[in-house]
């Protein structure tokens, strides 16, 4: 029992920490190449330029400097939030009283109007007797849809995956930061990839005449290849995860989903995409939740979610 207990292979899973913080200084040193080319090489000079190219260039810098603020912002809320953790000796709540309070709020306010419609009065859109465990490595309960990761060595609420690129796990408190942060990535990385693309046709011709600074020149193909392979993984990820937030599903889930019938968690594609991203409009686009989303919805917390009443059990 020793030996195996000594060979224990999620231990290597603390490695990726380490990995995980040489991954934060290469996004930064990313984000660094591509200002320098396009800032500094490619269209900053271009300022001076008579119309209409200093009009091109100036929206440029600004569309450039706009997206990159967005994904700093989403990137650091999501490698430093945390993404939910289960409170020391937590139990589901199972007196009438709070059941009663809880359904009340979370069954209007949550359940989209087409599944509202099927839903009784009762406690039928909350789990009553939710799919609760226990972890044994953290000796505590686990919640509904409550993972155990080996790399962070504790329970996560909701927990989606555990991400090297932000050193952190992507849970119910942080997902939305995550999403904002691949979406700003692929748009920045695509706005890179399409400005670049006249100076990277320009760097063949330069090469051979071996006209331009050598360091421009590298600065530039290198930059444009990266934004390129960047933003053409980033579609496959963004389209994935827009998947799974329209049918309030994790990626650990995915293959739990493909078993059920129904999927009790869906509630309509609105109402799951306002589980994630809150339901004021005017912050969906920011790595921020309002007091009033914090407050009323539970998904956000990770420890209570509403769920459809049609189950085919």
């Amino acid at each position: 029992m020793d030996c195996c207990r000594s060979a224990n292979p999620f231990r290597l899973c603390s490695a990726l920490r380490v990995l995980g913080s040489f991954m934060v200084f290469l996004v930064l040193a990313i984000v660094t190449l591509s200002y320098y080319a396009v800032v500094v090489v490619a269209w900053g000079p271009r300022l001076s330029h008579g119309f209409p190219v200093s009009v091109l260039a100036s929206a440029i810098i600004v569309v450039f400097h706009l997206l990159l603020a967005l994904l700093i912002w989403s990137y650091f809320m999501v490698v430093f939030h945390d993404p939910g953790a289960v409170p020391a000796n937590w139990r589901p709540l199972l007196d009438e009283e709070s059941l009663e309070r809880t359904a009340s709020a979370t069954l209007s306010d949550y359940i989209a109007p087409e599944t509202r419609a099927s839903t009784s009065a009762t406690l039928e859109g909350i789990e009553r007797r939710p799919n609760t465990g226990y972890c044994t490595r953290c000796q505590n309960g686990k919640p509904a849809r409550c993972h155990h990761c080996s790399v962070c060595q504790r329970c996560v609420l909701k927990m989606d995956h555990h991400c090297v690129w932000v050193v952190n796990c992507v849970g119910a408190r942080n997902y939305k930061f995550f999403l904002l942060f691949l979406i700003y990535t692929f748009l920045e990385t695509l706005l890179d990839t399409f400005v670049l693309l006249p100076n990277f046709v320009k760097f063949f011709g330069d090469a051979r005449k071996h006209s331009g600074s050598p360091g421009n020149l590298a600065v530039t193909f290198l930059a444009f290849v990266l934004n390129l392979a960047f933003a053409l993984s980033l579609l496959c990820f963004v389209g994935m995860h827009t998947s799974l937030v329209l049918s309030n599903t994790t990626t650990i889930e995915v293959y739990e989903k493909k078993k059920a019938v129904i999927w009790k968690y869906d509630l309509g594609k609105r109402k799951n995409f306002e589980q994630v991203f809150g339901t004021k409009k005017l912050l969906w686009f920011l790595p921020l939740f309002s007091a009033e989303d914090l407050e009323k919805i539970p998904a956000l917390k990770g420890l209570d979610f509403p769920t459809r009443s049609d189950l085919v059990l």
